[in-house]
């Protein structure tokens, strides 16, 4: 696995990934507003403890039910949505992006919601019900496996989830495949800036948390550009510092040295794919 971050099989890191986000949908685990040292975030200061909740807070579309605070980002605020396009969100958890989305494109577009964690789209489902809106749909799913049809998409969203897919390369190949020629995507990740040790690599805890699953923000521009991309560009980017709680207990002084020479950044990526 060129791009897989752990020593882990697969199935292990998938495993480790579901059994996480089903707790978080179940509500037997906090998201990031409570306990930040296992999500994407910088639990540095009081705000960034709850730093996605407080920005959609203000976005039109916002569904309280649906922030569990698992977000890096704000890909809608970068996505140039508009009035009747068909929109699929990547891991779209309890639905939040999904229902800022649906806003935008209005009742001549629509959303489709993909999880690959049953839990998430039962919940995301029935915060559809409550709200009753029929333009926006949850399916469960593999990012690396869409259950979508070729050229599906005007826009692609997706919130600090890829890089928990093991193999990215092949879901940059399922965003290219479901977008329509001259479609677009807008994606909030965590990337790096050098390597991360492999004591951090190793965290099945922190890969579920977006952070040990994160690649060099080169790679990770450059295999979506391999992919096909054209005009891939990062529009956002904060960084982000690890908090001394979530990092492995036995991290060594070497893999420290090497943690402390390696920023850490959630960015905001978009691309197109050309026309045909």
């Amino acid at each position: 696995m060129s791009d897989s971050v752990m020593n882990a099989p697969v199935s292990d890191v998938r495993e480790a990934v579901r059994d996480k986000y089903a707790a978080i949908a179940r509500g037997d685990e906090p998201g990031c507003g409570s306990d930040a040292t296992s999500c994407c975030g910088d639990a540095d200061t009081e705000a960034a403890t709850n730093m996605i909740g407080e920005a959609y807070e203000t976005v039109d579309g916002y569904v309280a039910d649906a922030d569990l605070e698992l977000g890096c980002g704000v890909p809608t605020d970068h996505a140039g949505l508009e009035a009747g396009q068909t929109v699929v969100d990547l891991g779209s958890g309890a639905g939040l992006d999904a229902f800022v989305a649906r806003r935008v494109v209005g009742a001549s577009g629509r959303v489709i919601g993909v999880d690959f964690v049953p839990e998430m789209v039962e919940k995301a489902r029935a915060n559809a019900q409550k709200l009753g809106v029929g333009n926006v749909a949850f399916v469960e799913g593999a990012i690396e496996d869409l259950p979508l049809g070729e050229q599906t998409a005007d826009v692609v969203l997706s919130n600090c989830v890829l890089n928990l897919v093991p193999d990215k390369e092949r879901a940059f190949a399922e965003m290219y495949r479901v977008l329509r020629p001259g479609g677009h995507f807008c994606v909030s990740d965590i990337v790096t800036d050098g390597a991360l040790p492999d004591a951090v690599r190793r965290s099945a805890e922190l890969y579920a948390g977006c952070v040990a699953g994160a690649i060099d923000e080169a790679e990770y521009l450059g295999q979506l550009e391999r992919t096909g991309f054209i005009d891939v560009a990062v529009p956002a980017r904060r960084r982000i510092d690890l908090p001394e709680e979530a990092l492995p207990a036995a991290l060594s002084d070497a893999d420290r040295a090497v943690l402390n020479e390696t920023s850490i950044w959630s960015v905001t990526v978009r691309g197109t794919r050309p026309d045909e």
